[in-house]
């Protein structure tokens, strides 16, 4: 007896995949008022990134900034919708894991503002 799942591969796998991934985004937007807004601020800065950056370089990493907080926060709300589906009981790991998964959107947020202030003050201010 296989202990592994069966699954599809190749062509149908990758389709599955990309399906559950769009539905995963539509849950995010829908239930997440934190991924609503973080996404439609990266919508307003990905344009700003062509104007700020000086090099493709820069403007790679200014985007990369930009898709480090949406995946973080993806990670956060996925570590919340686990740990509630665990029960609504207060535990300590269960309040540790919530506020690790804050601290890493806390991060990427904290190095995205690192990132772009260092890139506007030296291309605008130096």
């Amino acid at each position: 007896m296989s202990l592994m799942k069966p699954s599809k591969t190749g062509i149908p796998r990758i389709i599955d995949a990309t399906k559950y991934s769009l539905q995963g985004l539509k849950g995010a937007w829908l239930n997440e008022a934190a991924f609503r807004q973080e996404l439609v601020l990266a919508i307003i800065l990905i344009p700003l990134a062509f104007v700020i950056g000086n090099t493709t370089a820069e403007i790679a990493i200014l985007l990369l900034t930009l898709g480090i907080v949406l995946m973080a926060e993806l990670a956060n709300s996925a570590i919340e919708a686990v740990v509630d589906r665990i029960g609504s009981e207060r535990h300590p790991l269960s309040g540790r894991a919530k506020d690790i998964g804050s601290a890493m959107v806390f991060v990427a947020l904290l190095f995205t503002g690192i990132v772009w202030g260092t890139v506007c003050y030296f291309n605008f201010f130096s």
